[in-house]
């Protein structure tokens, strides 16, 4: 059965509640960067602010820990530190109306006969949960969104230790099913230097052997790579033909490096500024419809929290962003649920695994297509 995307369901503007409601009211920014006291700090979730006379307007770009700015009667959602003195910025620290703001967290909700059991077992996900249904949804999802929306994907160096899991990235990359990359320096890295030695930190990437003096093999990567000056040319110099930056700069699909202070090197193109690497990210979170995160737990939080929960299309339709979060560990998917991203779907597996399973069936589903 082909994917389909749930139905959005307004808000029933007519409600009682919602049609006594207060204007929205907005006070000026005192300064650069500083909001007012009280000020409405935005969630992931659709968020409506009332303009008066029953007109209530979407925030198209919502996301986390941001606030609004009221402009020509219409929201922009920024950091407060992007705020320059005088913006009409949105107040009220209510939910459902009461400052004239509506957080709606029901629009895709769909009616499900729910079991009328007030006990039962395994109603929380686990290392033990099955997710035979999450990976069927998920190659239908990819499929959709290939052709219909924009997936990406937040890397961590592990997915490039393994030649089989290197091997699936590439083929995704290749195939259409990442719009978008990002990841930190490591990921980049190691993967560069799979392509040239065939070790990862070192170890063959098949045999998983110690090569000799493997331990300088990333750190002569990184050498070359800057002396070269950028990857794309070390690419060339170095005559790299396979790997998941290669298919990336083959098939012209844009990542994102984010530099960190326990970065070797680093890579010519990793952006060493904190900030200029959440503005860059962030030009992927307001496109994305879905994001597959991969062992990388401060990365998986910083997009999750970057990252709204739906996505408004051209033809004004709104549809769910889909986040996916792979670890091995229970903990990460839970601080990433703790930190307000309750709509990430957790796949608790070795990434590894993951990719091989993901890119074989995907794989396979593509030639019966053919």
């Amino acid at each position: 059965m082909a994917f389909q995307l749930p139905r959005y369901t307004p808000p029933d503007f007519s409600a009682e509640k919602l049609r006594y409601a207060p204007k929205i009211t907005t006070l000026p920014a005192p300064r650069n960067g500083v909001a007012p006291k009280q000020f409405h700090a935005t969630s992931n979730h659709p968020e409506y602010i009332h303009l008066g006379k029953g007109k209530w307007i979407l925030a198209g770009e919502n996301r986390m820990d941001c606030v609004m700015v009221l402009k020509n009667n219409r929201i922009e959602v920024v950091e407060a530190r992007r705020l320059k003195k005088g913006d009409a910025v949105v107040m009220g620290r209510t939910e459902n109306g009461e400052d004239g703001i509506l957080i709606y967290t029901t629009g895709f909700d769909e009616k499900t006969e729910q079991s009328r059991d007030k006990f039962s077992f395994r109603t929380r996900g686990t290392r033990e949960t099955p997710f035979s249904r999450s990976y069927d949804q998920l190659y239908e999802l990819l499929k959709h969104d290939r052709d219909n929306g924009y997936i990406v994907w937040v890397l961590g160096p592990a997915v490039a230790f393994d030649k089989d899991s290197r091997d699936a990235m590439q083929g995704l990359i290749e195939g259409g099913f990442c719009h978008a990359l990002l990841a930190g320096n490591a990921l980049a890295t190691h993967d560069l230097e799979a392509a040239y030695f065939k070790t990862g930190l070192g170890q063959d990437i098949y045999t998983q052997e110690l090569q000799p003096l493997g331990h300088y093999n990333h750190l002569d990567i990184l050498n070359a790579v800057r002396d070269a000056g950028s990857i794309r040319k070390a690419i060339d110099t170095l005559k790299l033909k396979d790997g998941i930056i290669y298919a990336c700069e083959k098939k012209g699909v844009p990542y994102v490096l984010a530099g960190s202070i326990r970065d070797d090197g680093p890579l010519p193109e990793v952006v060493p500024d904190v900030y200029t690497s959440q503005d860059v990210m962030r030009t992927y979170a307001k496109k994305a419809t879905t994001v597959i995160t991969l062992a990388t737990q401060l990365h998986s939080i910083a997009f999750g929290n970057m990252t709204p929960s739906y996505h408004v299309l051209e033809d004004k339709t709104i549809r769910p962003v889909y986040f996916y979060i792979v670890d091995m560990t229970e903990f990460s998917a839970d601080k990433l649920a703790n930190r307000g991203s309750a709509q990430a779907v957790a796949i608790l597996t070795n990434v590894q695994d993951f990719m091989i399973n993901l890119w074989n069936n995907l794989a396979r589903k593509k030639k019966k297509s053919l």
